[in-house]
């Protein structure tokens, strides 16, 4: 069986998982929606992955239930536990956490119509609130060891990526190709961060 070792220099490392694809008809943020059968079979393929392909021996998760669905499956084919944390939770839309997007539309339209990074959602936080959260975290995890896998959100993964690569946040999600199930390498001592999966 051929191994793929992206950390090839003996550099320390962790690695960060977007959990799979969750029903986009609702808002995300903090809320309880689920992975969708095609969210828990990107999961299991990207599972399968990192067991042929790393070496994993500890699993932390963001506790947000799609997350958690993520690591249950994860950890079930790496015969691991996993720890669940806050700390790795997506940006808090308060008030529209696990809306309908339609109903979301309708109450909050001039909310929507004009977000920007420093859009508070009700009850919520920003995207830029999101970014300092992250950056300050960020210093937790460079003091893991390596062979840790952190199971958590596109928002907080893209966080890092500004952080890393000295750039202010914007609003464009997609740029850092973080998505459902992939997986990205975070060089602790080189303080980079790539996609490898």
């Amino acid at each position: 069986m051929f191994l793929f070792f992206p950390n090839q220099g003996g550099e320390r490392v962790v690695y960060l998982m977007r959990h799979g694809q969750d029903d986009e008809n609702y808002i995300g943020g903090w809320s309880k929606v689920g992975l969708t059968k095609e969210g828990k079979m990107e999961v299991i393929d990207t599972a399968l992955w990192i067991k042929d392909n790393l070496h994993i021996t500890k699993v932390i998760s963001s506790d947000i239930k799609r997350a958690m669905q993520t690591a249950d499956i994860v950890c079930d084919i790496l015969k691991l536990a996993y720890l669940p944390s806050t700390e790795l939770r997506e940006q808090n839309k308060g008030l529209l956490n696990g809306m309908l997007q339609e109903k979301a539309e309708e109450e909050y339209h001039d909310l929507l119509s004009n977000v920007t990074v420093d859009t508070i959602y009700p009850e919520g936080e920003s995207l830029r609130d999101l970014y300092n959260r992250i950056k300050e975290y960020l210093e937790k995890l460079m003091t893991l060891q390596e062979d840790t896998l952190l199971i958590t959100h596109r928002g907080v993964i893209n966080m890092i990526y500004f952080v890393l690569n000295n750039r202010d946040v914007d609003m464009d999600k997609k740029q850092f190709g973080v998505t459902p199930a992939s997986v990205h390498e975070l060089d602790i001592e080189n303080r980079t961060i790539k996609k490898v999966r």
